[in-house]
């Protein structure tokens, strides 16, 4: 009599054959993506990509993941948004350096492989990747029973772009009197979602993801899961007349603006330029947050900063959606680089 006894991998947690399913699945939704630069299907070692009709190339890479959004992911089982974000994410910080993104890589490890659930979060990915002519040309499904509680996930991506030698954006150009543009933002874009959670108690009740706010005008969920916008197709027309660009992600105004910013100048910023989305006001309100600590974790209605000179600051406010100006550069008074008005 043969043992119907699974193999002894699967009994240690790992199914082969659900990885397998898993790979299948995202070879059809990936192949969409695919450049003509791009020689190799799913599957082998490594994947290739041709790199031409470029004068200087200069590569620009970066890795990133999408944090404890995907608890939000988890809790609602919602799961073809993340990777839009993680993708978007990953495109703006190139962006910042003037580059064009060509191909992406993904890394999924979970505690136990469910095709679906894999394939909805690869149907994001290629979603994103597609519409901003970036191939996903590979990646890899990990499953790691013991590391991963059981229906918890990790997203991480990266990404590799291109830019022409003489036109990387550094912001060493940048100088005194330069107008500050900002971008709105979709939402909480991938930050500061371990204070959401606390502030919400969502860890403990999962059925505060289904409140709805009026301010809001949908459940807290949906608000929570609005995907990281892309600023690449917004900005590309118009990136030979910036200056510096500083994506708003960890670490708010103060801990990016700065990267970007030659000694000796920093930038004030008119709070009162814009109008903050809702659901930053209602984490404040709920949380009891002070008012420099929601610019230091959250974009607070800004996902994008750019600097320009005063011609082209016209320019980009006529042709990017949104954009308008909230600040400008000036010296360095002190030690602080961004000074919130």
């Amino acid at each position: 009599m043969k043992s119907k006894r699974k193999g002894a991998y699967a009994e240690a947690g790992v199914n082969i054959s659900a990885a397998d399913r898993t790979k299948n699945l995202i070879k059809e939704l990936v192949r969409p993506t695919f450049r003509p630069e791009v020689l190799t299907d799913i599957g082998l070692f490594g994947s290739f990509f041709k790199l031409q009709q470029y004068k200087d190339p200069v590569l620009v890479s970066s890795a990133d993941g999408v944090g404890t959004k995907l608890k939000i992911a988890v809790l609602m089982d919602k799961h073809d948004t993340v990777g839009i974000d993680l993708v978007n994410h990953c495109i703006n910080d190139i962006l910042c350096c003037g580059a064009s993104p060509l191909f992406m890589l993904d890394y999924i490890a979970a505690g136990k492989l469910i095709p679906h659930k894999i394939a909805a979060i690869v149907s994001g990915l290629a979603q994103a990747c597609k519409e901003a002519g970036c191939a996903l040309i590979g990646g890899e499904t990990a499953e790691m029973p013991g590391i991963y509680k059981a229906g918890d996930y990790d997203l991480v991506g990266f990404i590799v772009g291109v830019v022409e030698k003489d036109s990387i954006i550094k912001g060493d150009t940048i100088i005194e009197g330069d107008m500050v543009l900002g971008l709105p933002s979709s939402g909480l874009h991938t930050n500061g979602y371990s204070l959401v959670r606390k502030v919400f108690g969502v860890d403990r009740d999962a059925l505060q993801l289904k409140m709805v706010y009026p301010e809001l005008g949908r459940t807290l969920g949906e608000e929570l899961l609005e995907p990281h916008h892309c600023y690449f197709r917004d900005l590309q027309p118009f990136l030979k007349e910036i200056k510096g660009l500083a994506h708003i992600t960890g670490g708010g105004f103060v801990g990016n603006i700065p990267r970007i910013l030659p000694d000796g100048l920093s930038v004030e910023i008119d709070r009162t330029s814009w109008h903050v989305p809702p659901v930053f006001e209602l984490i404040q309100k709920m949380g009891g947050v002070k008012d420099e600590e929601m610019y230091r974790v959250f974009n607070m209605g800004i996902g994008m900063v750019v600097i320009c000179g005063h011609q082209e600051s016209g320019r980009i406010i006529h042709g990017v959606p949104g954009a308008r100006r909230i600040g400008n550069v000036v010296r360095t008074n002190g030690s602080e680089r961004v000074i919130i008005k």
